[in-house]
C-alpha cells in the first residue's frame, strides 16, 4: 500500500512538475520585448515586427539620433490621421509630447531626448491587421514609420514589396528591416526626392541643429535650430549625405551647388530693444504643404519663420509672424554685402534693415534677392 501511495504521488508530481513548466512556456510566448532605435535619417532601424493578438508588449525606444523622437502605435490605415492631430496641437504639443489624445492611439512613448531610452507595456490587440507606429515630433512622421504586424499564423509579406513601411527601406527579399539601415543603396536619400523636403544633418558653418531644406527651383538652405536664424542659401544641387547615412564617424553634409547668401550678423531680429542680443529658443517646427514653419521664442516672444523661394528662382521669401508682439520689431541684414536686395511687404526700409510696428510685426515678409543669380540668368 505504501508504494501503492508513493508511486501516485510521484505520478501526481512529475504532472504538476510537467504542467508547471508549460505554463512557463506559454508565459514567455504570450509576452515580447522589442527594442527599436531613432537613427539619423529620420529613420527607425526596425520598421516591422509582428507579435500574436493578445500578447503582452514591451516597447522600448532608445534615442542614438541627435534630436528628439517619440513612437505612437496607431489603429490600422490611421498613421497620417494621427500625425495630422499631434500637429493641430499647436502649442500644446511641447507639454503634451506630440501625443494626440485620441481613441486611434494604441500605445505611445513620449518625447525622447538624444541619448535616452523609454519603454511602454499594452497587449497587442486582439484584432489581427496592420498597426503602423510612427513619429509625431513635428515634421517627423511623414516619413519616419513602421508596422506592427498582429497575426495569429502566417508570415510578414516580402520586405521588397511592404507596402506598410518607407519606400525606401523596401530593399531586399533577403534583407531584415532592421538590417536595411546599414545597407541601403540608391537612393541615399529616405524618401522622394519631390521638393520641398527636409533633413536634419551635420554640416559645416551651422551647429548641430542643423535642418537643410530643398526648394523647388534649385534652391535649399540651411536653417540653424541651435541658433534660430538662417545661416546659408544656395543654388545648383541639394546635399551630399551618403557618410552620414552610412553611420561614418564625423560625418558632415556637404553642399552640392553655389552659395549666395551666408548670414554674417550677430542675430537679425530684435523686439523691443534693437542693441541688445535677444535671448532665442527653438520651439519646433511644423509642415505648412510640406514646408517647415520654424517655431522659436526671441526673449519669450512665440516667432514663426516661413521660407518660400522666389518665383523667378533668385532668391528667397521670407515670411514672420509674431503674433503676441506688443513691441516695435526691427530686422536687420547682412553687414557691408551689396549682393542681395531687400524688399519689404510694410514698415520703414533703413540702410541697416527693416523697422515695424507691434502691429505690422504680427505678419510681414522679407523678400531677399541675390544679384549674382540674377546676373546669371540674365546672362544665359
Amino acid at each position: 500500500m505504501i508504494e501503492i501511495y508513493r508511486t501516485l504521488f510521484y505520478f501526481f508530481l512529475q504532472i504538476i512538475l510537467l504542467t508547471g513548466t508549460q505554463a512557463q512556456v506559454n508565459a514567455d510566448v504570450s509576452s515580447i520585448r522589442i527594442t527599436i532605435k531613432a537613427v539619423p535619417g529620420l529613420q527607425y532601424d526596425l520598421v516591422r515586427f509582428m507579435v500574436k493578438p493578445g500578447t503582452t508588449v514591451t516597447l522600448l525606444l532608445a534615442n542614438t539620433d541627435d534630436m528628439n523622437h517619440n513612437i505612437l502605435v496607431t489603429q490600422p490605415g490611421t498613421r497620417l490621421q494621427v500625425v495630422d492631430a499631434a500637429l493641430q496641437l499647436a502649442e500644446k504639443g511641447p507639454q503634451m509630447n506630440y501625443i494626440p489624445l485620441m481613441k486611434q492611439v494604441v500605445a505611445s512613448i513620449p518625447v525622447v531626448s538624444p541619448g535616452q531610452q523609454q519603454s511602454v507595456t499594452f497587449t497587442a490587440p486582439s484584432v489581427p491587421g496592420v498597426y503602423p507606429y510612427v513619429c509625431t515630433y513635428p515634421g517627423h512622421g511623414y516619413l519616419m514609420f513602421g508596422a506592427m504586424y498582429v497575426m495569429n499564423e502566417g508570415e510578414m509579406p516580402a520586405i521588397a514589396s511592404d507596402p506598410n513601411i518607407p519606400e525606401a527601406r523596401r530593399v531586399s527579399n533577403n534583407a531584415t528591416a532592421r538590417d536595411t539601415v546599414h545597407n541601403m543603396q540608391a537612393p541615399q536619400h529616405p524618401y522622394a526626392l519631390t521638393p520641398p523636403f527636409l533633413y536634419r544633418v551635420f554640416i559645416e558653418g551651422a551647429s548641430p541643429a542643423a535642418i537643410v531644406v530643398r526648394l523647388p527651383g534649385e534652391l535649399s538652405f540651411c536653417w540653424d535650430a541651435g541658433n534660430c536664424k538662417l545661416r546659408f542659401a544656395w543654388k545648383g544641387g541639394f546635399v551630399e549625405v551618403a557618410d552620414l547615412w552610412n553611420g561614418h564617424a564625423d560625418a558632415s553634409a556637404k553642399i552640392l551647388g553655389d552659395v549666395f547668401y551666408r548670414d554674417n550678423l550677430n542675430y537679425p531680429l530684435r523686439i523691443g530693444k534693437n542693441a541688445e542680443l535677444p535671448l532665442v529658443k527653438f520651439k519646433g517646427y511644423r509642415l505648412v504643404d510640406k514646408y517647415p514653419e520654424f517655431h522659436y521664442t526671441i526673449d519669450g516672444i512665440d516667432v514663426y519663420e516661413l521660407i518660400h523661394a522666389k518665383e523667378d528662382g533668385n532668391g528667397l521669401v521670407r515670411g514672420f509672424r509674431i503674433p503676441a508682439v506688443t513691441q516695435p520689431v526691427w530686422f536687420f541684414v547682412n553687414h557691408q554685402d551689396d549682393t542681395m536686395v531687400y524688399d519689404y511687404s510694410t514698415g520703414r526700409s533703413e540702410k541697416k534693415g527693416l523697422e515695424l510696428t507691434a502691429v505690422e510685426a504680427k505678419n510681414f515678409t522679407v523678400t531677399m534677392t541675390s544679384y549674382p543669380l540674377l546676373f546669371q540668368k540674365k546672362k544665359k
